[in-house]
């Protein structure tokens, strides 16, 4: 009986350290891949003008059919003025219990901008340009085009990673726009139209709490969620293996990966952004 519990515990010891190392090792490999694609860009630029210009265009409008409803610029527009509406209806009657419902400008110039508009936005860039990303690299890499393009003597990580990642963050400039605007309007007609308090209370609380600074630390989010969202996303399908079957996995794994690391990302910058000072001008 003594001789038999070695042999029992032997093999879970060796495949808990051989998941731990896998894990450690494909960290590694994600942060080299990283640090390729954003090594690319410059000769991405200088090299790829042409297909650079075709990714812009096809992740902000869409392509053929799904350019009408299925563009990133719809998807990103919905999510936001879903979440705006969101703050209306869960925000004011809490306000209103305790007798300051005037401050739902307020909390819509504080909330849309710190913290949602940046997070449902890469939400929706990860579930509309990322998961694409991610489908389009793995199907050039089950079907070796990549490894053609590899014999050509062309840079497939600046040619089709470092491309996708200048495209995803040129891009969500003018998506963040919209959707930073689209949750603001959906805040505002839901507390004026829906619970009837008066647009001047509204507009006088929303402007007067509203910081342009916040704004432009908010487009800065933005920036680095996307840039986040795009790197996880060519990874996964540049990595991608296993036939079809691998390819709907590695979009599933890169959708799973992006989701938690959108949450980590916007805590971090939140915090980097917000945490030194840790007051709010309360006035007005």
């Amino acid at each position: 009986m003594t001789q038999s519990v070695p042999s029992v515990i032997h093999p879970r010891i060796t495949r808990t350290a051989e998941g731990f190392a896998h894990g450690w090792s494909r960290l590694g490999s994600q942060v080299q891949f990283c640090a390729a694609t954003v090594k690319g860009c410059p000769l991405a630029l200088s090299r790829y003008p042409s297909e650079l210009l075709r990714l812009i265009a096809e992740m902000s409008l869409g392509v053929g059919a799904l350019a009408l409803i299925g563009g990133a610029v719809c998807v990103i527009a919905f999510l936001t003025s879903t979440a705006g509406s969101l703050i209306a209806i869960q925000v004011y009657p809490q306000l209103q219990q305790v007798g300051v419902e005037a401050l739902a400008g307020f909390t819509s110039a504080l909330l849309n901008t710190r913290f949602l508009c940046p997070l449902i936005s890469g939400i929706g860039m990860a579930a509309t340009i990322g998961a694409g990303a991610t489908a389009q690299l793995g199907a050039m890499r089950i079907n070796e085009e990549i490894d053609a393009l590899e014999t050509m003597s062309i840079r497939a990580v600046s040619y089709l990673c470092s491309t996708r990642l200048i495209a995803g963050i040129v891009v969500v400039m003018p998506l963040y726009t919209v959707a930073v605007l689209m949750a603001f309007t959906a805040t505002r007609f839901g507390t004026t139209t829906a619970y009837g308090q008066s647009s001047g209370v509204y507009d006088h609380y929303f402007y007067t709490f509203l910081n342009p600074i916040d704004l432009l630390w908010s487009f800065l989010q933005a920036i680095v969620v996307a840039a986040v969202v795009m790197l996880l996303h060519t990874y996964y399908g540049f990595t991608a293996s296993g036939g079809p079957a691998g390819v709907g996995e590695a979009v599933g794994r890169a959708v799973r990966t992006s989701l938690v690391a959108l949450v980590v990302v916007t805590l971090l910058v939140s915090l980097a952004i917000y945490g030194p000072s840790g007051h709010f001008t309360f006035s007005g």
